[in-house]
């Protein structure tokens, strides 16, 4: 659960580091968007590290699925776009998919 947690927070750090690049090129605000931003996409890259993976590939193809479950709902939440079945559908995938990676013995028999 711990690790859910972490790797939501981190998917959270890194949309919002990336949604300020967004902000100032397509949607016009100001530059000082980036600095937020950069600040955000640190703590993501540190926030990371903390994986319970025994090994950074792993630990970035847990967060992915996780990643693209809370992508859907920060465009619900912050830019208003509702997922349909199929926005849903592919997030259940990629969460059992990071789930199986998360939970299975890997290599231990």
């Amino acid at each position: 659960m711990v690790s859910c947690l972490l790797y939501s927070l981190a998917a959270l750090a890194e949309i919002a580091g990336c949604f300020s690049a967004w902000a100032w090129l397509r949607l016009g605000k100001t530059p000082l968007w980036l600095l937020p931003g950069s600040l955000c996409l640190g703590l993501f890259a540190v926030l990371l590290t903390f994986s319970p993976a025994d090994h950074a590939g792993r630990a970035y193809a847990l967060y992915g699925g996780i990643y693209i479950a809370i992508s859907l709902l920060w465009g619900w939440l912050v830019e208003k776009t509702v997922p349909d079945m199929w926005d849903i559908a592919g997030a259940i995938l990629c969460l059992s998919g990071a789930m199986l990676i998360l939970l299975a013995p890997h290599g231990r028999s």
